[in-house]
């Protein structure tokens, strides 16, 4: 990512922000979560300008819309949303990929991830 001082605090911040918000996850999917978190934090930090725009924008969207579905307003219990054909049709496949795993490691049964 950028080498910008205002910029990398400003990913440290986000990043500190994801993490704190996923307290409020149920256990298996916070460790799912930070895990994740924490891989796409790291592949990222050489990308250029672009992709880092794209990148703090997603997570930010990201980090909004947990925190609605977490607030005491929110009494659905649903975490999480679909993802559009339009929105995957974005994805490399590599991207694809690391979603589908993601995806197969929140079908597996609790005692499995234990």
């Amino acid at each position: 990512m950028a080498s910008n001082s205002g910029h990398v605090r400003r990913v440290k911040a986000l990043y500190k922000a994801i993490l704190k918000i996923h307290l409020g996850l149920p256990i298996h999917y916070r460790a799912i979560g930070d895990q994740y978190v924490k891989d796409e934090f790291r592949r990222n930090k050489t990308s250029d300008t672009k992709q880092t725009d794209i990148f703090m924008h997603e997570w930010t969207k990201y980090y909004v819309t947990i925190a609605k579905q977490l607030s005491h307003k929110n009494r659905t219990g649903v975490i999480g949303e679909n993802l559009s054909s339009d929105f995957l049709d974005c994805f490399s496949s590599e991207q694809l990929g690391q979603l589908y795993e993601l995806f197969q490691e929140t079908q597996k049964p609790l005692k499995e991830k234990e």
